[in-house]
């Protein structure tokens, strides 16, 4: 029976300490939570290499110099992409190679050929002679977000897999290439890369291929690149079938920029980003319709677009001195021009 403040105050104070834990039980209690979870976070990292290493291989690769009767030789990696032996790789692993080999995680070699190449993405297909090969599930790149985990592998040796972990930093990045090109749209993570791990996958949680790593900047605390794992399925499938990229283009280099939701109401624009523009090609078409940098390009042919991807997808096919129309916003105002098409193709 509580009589007075004390009796509460006591009685409050026995509850405590018959409920309240020990600071050595509490400790415990916390350290054994953040084990857990450190084994759960393994668990998915293993279970993702179990599922997906096999699948990558190691790209060697020579190149023979005639007029000064010596070789160079290098190492990086690939993604098997279809039991038949098609591989994904970079397109600078491979570029002027006159010897390419793809090494199996069994220790299986086998002579490859480059199917092609696109510089413009630094994406290249190979294939070699064997067949019933492991493959990769190819994922989707559209639904990524920044702070995903995501799971970078390799096979730079070609005798087993060498994994790194991160999450997404950022998106619709643009990268220029060690030749000077600019890669679109690149997904950008803190993934540490080990050497040879470039045209290696990087994966997410559940296994399935989200990019194709191909760069890191060195002295900027690991900071990585990949390409798009959608942007790879449609260069795939122009390699695959034409041996090269056949690509319209407008002559600019353009990253995703978001849309404030009132601007996107306002003028009911059916994309929450749109594609800014970053540079324009002097002397090509969209320069030549009257394109400036900073615009805002929010629609193709009355298509709403949201990333440079959307924009690839609708020039893809078109054919030179096609007209196209585009949709932009430039300082806070709608725009149209017609565009006038050239076409290029990837060597």
């Amino acid at each position: 029976m509580i009589k007075d403040a004390d009796s509460l105050l006591r009685l409050l104070s026995t509850a405590h300490a018959q409920v309240a834990p020990s600071r050595s039980e509490t400790g415990a209690t916390e350290s054994q939570s953040d084990e857990e979870l450190l084994d759960v976070y393994s668990r998915a990292v293993v279970r993702v290499v179990d599922r997906v290493g096999p699948a990558v291989v190691n790209i060697s690769v020579k190149k023979t110099d005639p007029s000064k009767r010596s070789s160079e030789e290098g190492a990086a990696s690939g993604v098997i992409i279809t039991p038949d032996g098609f591989v994904l790789t970079n397109s600078h692993v491979v570029e002027q190679m006159s010897e390419v080999r793809v090494g199996l995680t069994d220790g299986n070699v086998f002579v490859a050929n480059v199917v092609g190449n696109d510089p413009a993405t630094d994406l290249a297909i190979v294939r070699t002679s064997a067949t019933g090969l492991p493959t990769a599930e190819l994922g989707d790149s559209n639904s990524l977000r920044v702070g995903q985990l995501v799971i970078a592998i390799g096979n730079p040796l070609g005798f087993q897999s060498t994994v790194s972990t991160g999450v997404i930093s950022a998106l619709g990045r643009t990268l220029r290439s060690q030749s000077g090109r600019l890669i679109e749209n690149v997904i950008q993570t803190d993934v540490p890369l080990n050497p040879g791990n470039s045209g290696g996958p990087l994966v997410d949680s559940r296994g399935r291929v989200i990019g194709i790593n191909t760069a890191m900047i060195f002295m900027a605390q690991g900071i990585s690149f990949a390409v798009p794992v959608n942007t790879a399925k449609w260069v795939v499938s122009e390699l695959i079938t034409r041996g090269h990229v056949h690509r319209a283009f407008l002559g600019l280099a353009g990253q995703v920029r978001p849309i404030n939701r009132r601007i996107q109401r306002y003028f009911g624009l059916t994309t929450r980003t749109a594609i800014e523009v970053v540079s324009v090609e002097a002397g090509g078409p969209v320069q030549k319709a009257g394109l400036k940098e900073r615009d805002l390009i929010v629609a193709v042919n009355g298509v709403g677009v949201g990333d440079v991807d959307d924009v690839h997808r609708l020039l893809a096919g078109q054919a030179e001195g096609s007209n196209l129309k585009l949709t932009i916003l430039r300082e806070g105002e709608p725009h149209e021009m017609q565009v006038i098409l050239g076409v290029r193709e990837s060597p």
